[in-house]
């Protein structure tokens, strides 16, 4: 879990790793009867869900610009890249489904 982290770079994996947190912290409120929070969860959910694709794409860029610059490069290398950049992708888009799961256990609640 941590190489994962560190393949996905520190940057945008701490930053929805933040925002997890507050996905959790907004379920722990909305569940002592505080109005208001279910769309604030499904909100930071989708954010997480937008700085993970950011992530990928700003990966992305990097990825073929050192290419660019190289020249050739073999298929593995290549697939190799593509799946280290989608490892914000796919963390942010399991925050979004927490969010949208917790958000529908709150709205079943009232």
């Amino acid at each position: 879990m941590i190489e994962l982290f560190q393949m996905g770079g520190m940057l945008f994996m701490s930053i929805l790793t933040i925002e997890l947190s507050m996905v959790l912290f907004f379920t722990v409120k909305a569940f002592s009867n505080k109005e208001g929070y279910a769309g604030k969860i499904k909100s930071t959910g989708l954010l997480a869900a937008i700085t993970g694709i950011l992530g990928q794409l700003i990966g992305l860029f990097s990825a073929f610009e050192a290419i660019q610059q190289i020249g050739a490069v073999s298929p593995a290398i290549l697939a190799g890249g593509l799946k280290v950049s989608m490892i914000t992708t796919i963390y942010g888009v399991i925050i979004y489904m927490i969010a949208i799961l917790l958000s529908l256990i709150i709205k079943m609640r009232k």
